[in-house]
C-alpha cells in the first residue's frame, strides 16, 4: 500500500493518448494495488485489485478512468458529506449508484470501454421512470446529489425510483466501488478548499483534452457533476436565521440614555442649558418566533422533511427561539407549536397531508398573523405566491431535483449540497 500500483502502470499511461484529460487528471491520484474488488475508490485513493489483471488493456483503461473520475469529481466527500445529514436514513449504495451510473455515461460518451454490461445514466432513469432527453442532455442535468435525492422520492420500496434503480443497477452486475472519504495512511485528510483545488485541476485537465480532440475534455463544460465550492445549505440557514432572530435594542422612554444623564448633570453643574432628552434603550423582552410553513404536495416526502426539522429545530433550540409548524395546500391545513425537545414524537403523530394545489398567500398571511421573527417555507416553489410580507425575512428551503423559478421575494436556499 506505499508503493505506485504496478497493476494499473500499464493503463495509466495509456490515458496519455487515449484521454488527456483523464491522464492529467490522475497525476492527482494515490493509485495502490490491495487485495480486494476489482478496484475501488477512498477518498484521493483508488486501490486496484487481482482481478484488475485479468481485464484486457482497453477495459483497464475505462475502468482506471472511472475511479480517477471519481476522485476528480469528489464522489468520496461528497458521499461523506451526504451521509452525515442524512444520518440512518442514507443509503451508500443509491448514492453509489448514481454517482457509478453518471460517470460511465460520460465515459461512454467519451469513447471510452467498460466492463460490460455497464451501468449508464440514461439506464437509471429510464428504470426509475425519469423522462430526459438523450444522454448528453442527461449529464447536463442531473449531478449525483440532484439523482440521489430524485430517486429518494416515494420512499425505498420495491415499486419505489430507488427500488427500480437498484434493481437495474444489480442486473447491470454493479457492485459498490465507492468508499466515503476515508483518506488511510498513505493519502493525507482532506483540507478545506479542496473542492475549488480539484475544480482548477477539472478545468485545466478539460481544456487540455478539449485542445486535444479527444476523451471527456469534449464533454467537460456539459458534465453537471463537477464539484463546486459552495457553503453547505445548514450553514447558510443558519446565519441567516441568526440575524433574523437577533434582539436589536429598542428606544425606552422609561428611562434616559446614559451619555444624556451625564450631559445633563456636567449642564447643571456649569449653569448651562440642559441638552434635549434621549431615551434609554431595552432589550426585546419578546421571545423571537420562528415559523416554518411545510408545503402538503407530494413532492415533500418525509427523508426531506425529517432532515430539514432537525436542523431548524436545533437552531431555534438554541437561539432560544418559539417554532411554530404550518402545513399547508391552497389552503392551511394544521397549525401547530413545536416543542424543541419532543417535536420528533410531535411530527410522528402529526397527520401528514400529500396531494392537491399549492398556494402560498394563506399560508405566508396564517405565519404574519404569529408575528414571527422569521418565516422559513419548505417547498418546490409550485404555486402563486401572494403579496409579499413587509418587515419579515422569508427563506424558501427547495429541496426539487431542479432549478425553481425565482420567487418574487425572499431568499432561496436549496437543500441538495
Amino acid at each position: 500500500m506505499t508503493r505506485h500500483s504496478a497493476r494499473a502502470s500499464r493503463a495509466l499511461r495509456a490515458l496519455n493518448e487515449a484521454d488527456p484529460a483523464i491522464a492529467a487528471l490522475s497525476l492527482w491520484c494515490d493509485h495502490r494495488d490491495a487485495d480486494g474488488p476489482v478496484a475501488e475508490t477512498a477518498g484521493s485513493l483508488i486501490r486496484y485489485g487481482p482481478a484488475f489483471d485479468t481485464l484486457p488493456l482497453h477495459e483497464q483503461i475505462g475502468l482506471a478512468a472511472h475511479h480517477v473520475l471519481h476522485v476528480a469529481l469528489r464522489h468520496g466527500a461528497r458521499m461523506q458529506a451526504m451521509g452525515d445529514r442524512l444520518g440512518e436514513r442514507f443509503d451508500a449504495e443509491l448514492f453509489t449508484v448514481a454517482a457509478d451510473a453518471i460517470v460511465n455515461e460520460a465515459l461512454l460518451q467519451a469513447g471510452h470501454a467498460l466492463p460490460r454490461p455497464a451501468l449508464t445514466l440514461t439506464g437509471v432513469l429510464a428504470a426509475a421512470t425519469i423522462p430526459h432527453a438523450g444522454a448528453v442532455q442527461a449529464l447536463a442535468d442531473w449531478d449525483a446529489e440532484r439523482l440521489f435525492m430524485k430517486l429518494l422520492e416515494g420512499g425505498r420500496g420495491d415499486g419505489s425510483g430507488a427500488g427500480r434503480a437498484l434493481t437495474h443497477a444489480r442486473t447491470r452486475a454493479f457492485a459498490p466501488d465507492l468508499r466515503p472519504d476515508d483518506p488511510g495512511p498513505a493519502t493525507p485528510a482532506p483540507e478545506a478548499g479542496e473542492d475549488a483545488r480539484w475544480r482548477q485541476h477539472l478545468a485545466r485537465a478539460m481544456e487540455a483534452g478539449r485542445q486535444a480532440g479527444r476523451g471527456v475534455g469534449l464533454l467537460g463544460h456539459r458534465l453537471a457533476d463537477l464539484p463546486v465550492p459552495a457553503t453547505p445549505w445548514e450553514v447558510v440557514l443558519r446565519g441567516l436565521l441568526a440575524r433574523a432572530l437577533t434582539e436589536s435594542p429598542q428606544p425606552s422612554h422609561r428611562r434616559p440614555a446614559r451619555a444624556w444623564i451625564a450631559a445633563e448633570a456636567e449642564a447643571r453643574q456649569a449653569g448651562g442649558p440642559v441638552p434635549a432628552f434621549q431615551p434609554g434603550l431595552r432589550r426585546q423582552t419578546e421571545r423571537p418566533r420562528v415559523v416554518i410553513g411545510m408545503d402538503a404536495s407530494g413532492s415533500i416526502d418525509d427523508t426531506r422533511l425529517a432532515l430539514f426539522m432537525a436542523e431548524v429545530t436545533g437552531i431555534a433550540r438554541r437561539a432560544q427561539a418559539e417554532l411554530h409548524l404550518i402545513q399547508f395546500d391552497a389552503a392551511v391545513q394544521t397549525q401547530v407549536r413545536l416543542d424543541p425537545h419532543g417535536w420528533q414524537a410531535q411530527l410522528a403523530g402529526l397527520p401528514l397531508a400529500r396531494g392537491g394545489g399549492t398556494d402560498f398567500g394563506p399560508a405566508v398571511a396564517a405565519a404574519l398573523a404569529l408575528a414571527p421573527s422569521a418565516i422559513v417555507v419548505l417547498t418546490d416553489l409550485d404555486g402563486p405566491f401572494g403579496p409579499a410580507p413587509r418587515g419579515v425575512p422569508v427563506i424558501w428551503a427547495v429541496p426539487a431535483a431542479h432549478d425553481p423559478p425565482a420567487p418574487p421575494f425572499g431568499r432561496v436556499l436549496s437543500l441538495l449540497r
